[in-house]
């Protein structure tokens, strides 16, 4: 059973990320050119891509927090067979498109921001999920990346 403090933690990374897209959209841009709209666009697809093929394979496991349901199952096929928490990492690409799209230095800066941020994020996830799930998620982390695909 998630406590209470375990679920208001959630909620809270939850509204900090938010907080954290919310700044990077009101910082310093520089001007958009056609090369950096079209790569830029393309890595927000990809994003788009694969944080929906994270919401599919997660079916009724999906929650708006990072908080895991212990009656819905540990998911290690699709996507989760590559990373563990790809929703994270689309939305790290989402990012990274937006900053090569319009960025500035700033932009660049608080990119760096969000990758801390979802490297804390995913590290506490990652907890709960070994608390909920044990050996087969320790067996699953072994040879699957957090954000990235192992080689």
């Amino acid at each position: 059973m998630t406590s209470t403090r375990t679920r208001i933690i959630g909620w809270v990374l939850v509204a900090v990320q938010f907080a954290l897209f919310g700044v990077l959209f009101v910082l310093p841009r520089r001007p958009v050119t056609t090369l950096t709209a079209v790569v830029g666009a393309l890595i927000i697809g990809v994003g788009l891509i694969v944080v929906v093929a994270a919401f599919i394979r997660l079916g009724n496991a999906l929650t708006p927090t990072p908080v895991p349901l212990a009656h819905a199952g540990l998911r290690t096929t699709g996507i989760y067979r590559v990373v563990r928490h790809p929703i994270y990492s689309g939305v790290l690409l989402i990012a990274i498109g937006i900053v090569v799209a319009i960025g500035s230095w700033w932009t660049v800066a608080w990119l760096i921001t969000l990758i801390v941020f979802f490297t804390l994020k995913y590290t506490w996830e990652d907890r709960l999920l070994q608390e909920t799930y044990g050996s087969p998620w320790v067996q699953w982390a072994e040879r699957t990346g957090a954000l990235i695909p192992r080689i």
